[in-house]
């Protein structure tokens, strides 16, 4: 109530007074009121951040367990608490590129047996199959995208590491195991997690960097045959298979990767011989070169390929050629001009990578190969390619190419930019390898759930 309603009608002589006292009245009330106003909004702003800081402070991301039941009180608190706070303040010292915008990946914390426990061997996180180590490395580096809230994540990376099970007898990598393991780890999230049954795992992603990809057999027969699993039909498949024809263990969403390298063995390689010195070698391969094929359920290893090269040109003093294993031959590709990339039991080989990376012109022989990203690394200009049945004919293809176009495609090939798209880092590194899979991942964002979901309203 107004203070005039309270006072007799004052004198004209006092009215001015009594209207002083009124403004002065009204204003304490003012006063007062926004007082109290904004020490509400201050206390309650206090305890927000008090609240907010001491969960950031103590909060991990929640891994899966085997004793987690779907559905659960504690299913719900996670799903509450994964949509109230958002996890992806942490920022990374490492900028992540403009031209992927907001995508946003969620990363699965399995029990230690599907990944970590693994990497007791050494082997297991720096061989040529390690790109589901290094990829997973690098995503779990990679602050910006990487999402702790799997409800704004357009994909899931499911972290299984299929190929560190080395066999005793020959020391290479075997992946029986590796459907039962992948299997296990689906049947853990779908059972734990809504996210794999709302899309069937369309919006998921794994690694199969082995010979055949997500068919998981060295032999391409008994790839075929087995062919892909039915429960990673749907997904995304990072694999290091790729052709340029039909063929069933790519029948499948993927992303064509480069094997794994090392980036730090490259380096120091090159500390001791720089990419552009003397290169004292024409043509270089070291690696399996039977004599005498095997013939093994009617296949012969690298379709006697091999065997031809070290049939026609072993004692060419061009030819740089040894059929056993030398830990230092990265010192030998980086004093060499060209370096013979033959196909093994699958097309793709390792050579291809560190014969780019130490800058040796690849020669790819290897019909029908599909290689790695094409849109950042323009194969035809650093490269060369050379048909299967063409091999008797390498020694004048090579003479022709030195005596003809040769420092130009040493030139295109020394950019940077070429090895750095190869190589994958620990911390990803604009246009390395990981990028090159973001890349390719941001343009398949059509299969993210969220996505769906908001283009649809």
């Amino acid at each position: 109530m107004e203070m005039a309603s309270e006072l007799q009608k004052p004198k004209k002589k006092n009215r001015g007074f009594y209207v002083k006292m009124r403004i002065l009245h009204k204003g304490r009330q003012h006063e007062k009121s926004l007082f109290f106003k904004y020490y509400k909004w201050v206390l309650w702003f206090s305890f927000t951040l008090y609240f907010l800081t001491s969960f950031f402070i103590s909060n991990k991301p929640i891994p899966l367990s085997k004793n987690r039941v779907s559905g659960s009180k504690s299913s719900i608190a996670s799903r509450v608490l994964f949509e109230s706070v958002n996890k992806t303040s942490h920022k990374s010292k490492h900028k992540d590129p403009a031209s992927f915008k907001d995508l946003k990946i969620y990363i699965y914390e399995l029990p230690s047996e599907y990944n970590e426990d693994w990497l007791s061997n050494k082997r297991c996180s720096n061989h040529l199959f390690a790109a589901e180590v290094a990829i997973h490395t690098a995503l779990m580096n990679t602050y910006d995208l990487r999402t702790f809230d799997p409800y704004e994540a357009d994909f899931f990376f499911v972290p299984v590491y299929v190929a560190c099970n080395f066999s005793t007898v020959n020391g290479f990598p075997a992946i029986g195991h590796a459907r039962s393991l992948i299997s296990s780890a689906i049947q853990l999230i779908s059972t734990n997690y809504p996210f794999w049954n709302r899309s069937l795992g369309f919006d998921h992603i794994f690694v199969a960097s082995h010979d055949y990809g997500a068919c998981f057999h060295a032999m391409e027969d008994r790839a075929i045959d087995d062919g892909i699993p039915e429960f990673l039909k749907n997904s995304i498949i990072l694999q290091t298979f790729g052709v340029n024809y039909k063929h069933p263990c790519q029948d499948v969403e993927n992303v064509l990767i480069p094997p794994y390298i090392p980036p730090e063995s490259v380096r120091k390689t090159l500390e001791k011989a720089p990419l552009t010195g003397n290169r004292d070698i024409m043509v270089f391969f070291r690696g399996k070169m039977e004599v005498h094929p095997k013939n093994i359920s009617g296949k012969f290893y690298s379709k006697r390929v091999r065997t031809e090269i070290w049939r026609r040109y072993n004692g060419d003093r061009r030819f740089y050629l040894q059929r056993h294993r030398f830990a230092g031959y990265q010192s030998e590709i980086v004093r060499s001009v060209f370096c013979l990339c033959p196909l093994g039991w699958a097309p793709w080989s390792p050579r291809l990578v560190e014969s780019v990376a130490l800058g040796c012109v690849p020669v790819i022989i290897a019909d029908g190969i599909q290689l790695p990203f094409s849109s950042a690394v323009n194969w035809p200009e650093i490269s060369l390619t050379v048909a299967e049945r063409d091999v008797g004919k390498l020694g004048r293809i090579l003479e022709h190419v030195a005596a003809t176009n040769l420092s130009t495609i040493q030139k295109n090939l020394w950019e940077p930019a070429v090895p750095r798209a190869l190589l994958f880092n620990d911390h990803m590194q604009e246009g390395d390898a990981t990028w090159q899979v973001l890349d390719s991942l941001y343009n398949k964002l059509g299969r993210s759930y969220r996505r769906s979901r908001v283009w649809s309203q």
